[in-house]
């Protein structure tokens, strides 16, 4: 891809050892590149389950039913468990901007994929060829430079269960604001102190949102909820999506994308998707 992305002419991929050439290679290459780009170890996205979480998962049901032959070091299925699991799209995931961004560290490594991505993507475009690769709507917006509704797009469709958290502390602030009762103020039965959170970003505990030992309180409730925003979708990505634009900007100029609304974009890229639903029939 380092070769080619520049130029205009279609890609066409060949395997050694293998006949044929054309189409068929060609899109078994994008489609095996895209679910490469999906993969946990990459550390790219945003995951409804941490890996931690899926490995236990995994080796419990597959030592009980006697299977491990799919199991890699890590624990993961090499089949499809090392895939990102995040059924509403898929969405960076954020770093903190004190991250070590030297040469092999594991963030340059992720800038890397990010840029490779666009450059992938723009190829794919350009050569008229669909990809596997299930991204959010709230990334789309973001490539095509559009504003991003926080509560509804990001947080309910995106990650519905930080959604529900900060809509609810929001709530909360609300009740602050116009009552100004602070001391008798609670969240699902408990006092804020006593849910004793601290100032780093959910479900990544090594992002530090703020320096310090202090804990989340009523009365610094609102700079939590905005720090945690601001990393979510701002500064915690802006360096990921700044290699992606530099990726495709190889290709052709991702301005011209901006005719396209989020849809029609992932219609381009992806193609129509079809839910499929399982029927079952009672065999009596």
């Amino acid at each position: 891809m380092e070769m080619y992305y520049s130029q205009k002419a279609v890609l066409e991929v060949e395997y050694f050892g293998e006949v044929g050439t054309g189409l068929g290679p060609t899109l078994e290459f994008y489609t095996l590149l895209s679910h490469d780009l999906q993969k946990v170890g990459l550390c790219m996205w945003r995951s409804n389950f941490s890996p931690d979480k899926q490995s236990k998962e995994i080796d419990g049901d597959e030592l009980k039913n006697g299977k491990t032959n799919n199991i890699s070091e890590s624990g993961l299925s090499l089949a499809t468990s090392d895939i990102v699991q995040a059924p509403l799209g898929l969405f960076p995931r954020p770093w903190p901007l004190n991250v070590d961004t030297s040469d092999g560290s594991q963030f340059s490594k992720v800038i890397e994929y990010f840029r490779l991505l666009g450059r992938v993507i723009a190829k794919a475009l350009q050569d008229g060829l669909l990809l596997d690769l299930p991204l959010s709507t709230a990334l789309y917006k973001l490539v095509l430079g559009q504003s991003v509704s926080l509560i509804y797009m990001i947080f309910f469709l995106l990650m519905p269960r930080l959604g529900r958290f900060c809509k609810n502390y929001k709530s909360l602030l609300v009740l602050v604001y116009v009552h100004r009762a602070i001391a008798d103020l609670c969240f699902c039965g408990a006092p804020i102190e006593d849910l004793c959170l601290d100032f780093s970003l959910p479900t990544y505990p090594d992002y530090i949102l703020k320096p310090g030992e202090e804990n989340v309180d009523i009365n610094n409730l609102d700079e939590y909820i905005s720090l945690v925003v601001d990393a979510t979708v701002k500064n915690g990505i802006i360096r990921q999506m700044e290699a992606f634009r530099s990726g495709f900007n190889q290709v052709f100029d991702i301005t011209s994308l901006q005719i396209f609304s989020p849809d029609e974009l992932d219609y381009l890229i992806c193609g129509r998707r079809e839910l499929w639903r399982l029927r079952r029939s009672l065999i009596t």
